[in-house]
């Protein structure tokens, strides 16, 4: 199989390209390479001859359907979006630009595609989403795919609308369309802005470790390429019109996350003191959502997957991935806005 799968320069996008080629399908990579996307995601696979590579905005209709004509490919998996939500705070309109109008660009050049096919039943379009869609959680319960939408900031805002543009597509021209929500990812290329990477790369550096409030809040963590192998499997197999939640049933408060991270720190390259010592509660971010958690039944009774990475071996694989790797870390610690407060 052949797919399109846009944002591949990304953290979550790189895994699926890397699993994708693995499982032995062929992989377009459409990306426009903005701040957080990098090739050297991809330096492993980069000379694959399943793998090849397009340079193009998803807001440019016309680039995409050239893109569609003449690579020609049997899925979508739209990964391509602005994610980071204290960016959000300080710069709506980036997140606007790509997560709402980028998506109306694909679905238009997708169903222009998939109709000159003559609709073949065949092709999919997988819109990767987001747990923040759904807004935060008290102290129980879980989202389901049933869960209203009730987003808290511009970027969950953003999902949330293209989220809805995928199923309209679907209810009114037919596109086989499929979507997932995510809860938080991570692991290795993680890019160095948000939490896990923050920590690692602050801590080695021997700089406060900022923790948002009290440190209070509660996410469920998914390692990436637990969720790569997840959108996989819902690609090829899931229920066409259907969403399915991805988690990692991995819940943690932030604060005791941090602590995990600074431990194995402790344990793989001692310091002179702990550095649980360098943590600094900050004032929290505007909107700041309580809790999230995924109820994944749903995929696990129809698809049989469930996550197989527990948090204390991904974080240690984590941790290990990047004290082996500051070549790739160290440069990206340049880019604009990498390294200091955002969305304050």
């Amino acid at each position: 199989m052949k797919l399109l799968v846009t944002g591949g320069a990304g953290f979550i996008g790189s895994a699926v390209v890397r699993q994708a080629l693995a499982d032995g399908h062929e992989v377009v990579n459409l990306d426009a390479l903005t701040y957080a996307a990098c090739l050297e995601n991809l330096a492993l696979v980069a000379g694959h001859p399943g793998y090849a590579f397009v340079k193009a905005d998803i807001r440019d209709q016309a680039v995409l359907e050239t893109v569609f004509a003449e690579h020609a490919p049997d899925a979508v998996m739209h990964l391509a979006a602005e994610s980071h939500v204290d960016r959000s705070i300080d710069g709506p309109g980036a997140f606007i630009e790509t997560n709402v109008l980028g998506t109306y660009a694909l679905l238009q050049a997708a169903r222009g595609y998939w109709q000159d096919k003559g609709r073949p039943e065949s092709f999919r379009f997988h819109h990767i989403s987001t747990d923040e869609v759904f807004g935060s959680l008290g102290p129980e319960g879980k989202f389901t795919e049933t869960t209203p939408y009730d987003p808290r900031s511009p970027y969950s805002a953003s999902k949330a609308s293209s989220d809805h543009l995928v199923r309209a597509w679907h209810e009114t021209y037919g596109l086989p369309v499929l979507l997932t929500n995510c809860s938080n990812n991570y692991g290795p290329y993680h890019f160095p802005e948000k939490l896990i990477p923050v920590v690692i790369l602050n801590a080695l550096a021997g700089q406060p470790i900022p923790v948002y409030g009290a440190g209070e809040n509660v996410r469920d963590w998914l390692y990436v390429e637990d969720h790569a192998a997840a959108l996989l499997l819902v690609m090829q197999k899931g229920r066409v019109g259907r969403s399915y939640n991805i988690g990692g049933e991995n819940e943690a408060r932030n604060i005791d996350l941090v602590r995990m991270i600074c431990a194995l720190l402790d344990e793989m390259k001692p310091a002179d003191r702990p550095y649980s010592s360098l943590i600094s509660f900050v004032a929290d971010r505007p909107g700041h959502d309580l809790r999230y958690a995924i109820d994944p039944t749903r995929i696990r009774e129809e698809l049989g997957w469930r996550p197989s990475v527990t948090l204390e071996e991904g974080l240690r694989r984590t941790v290990r991935w990047y004290l082996d790797n500051e070549a790739w870390w160290r440069p990206l610690l340049e880019r604009d806005g990498v390294g200091r407060r955002l969305g304050a």
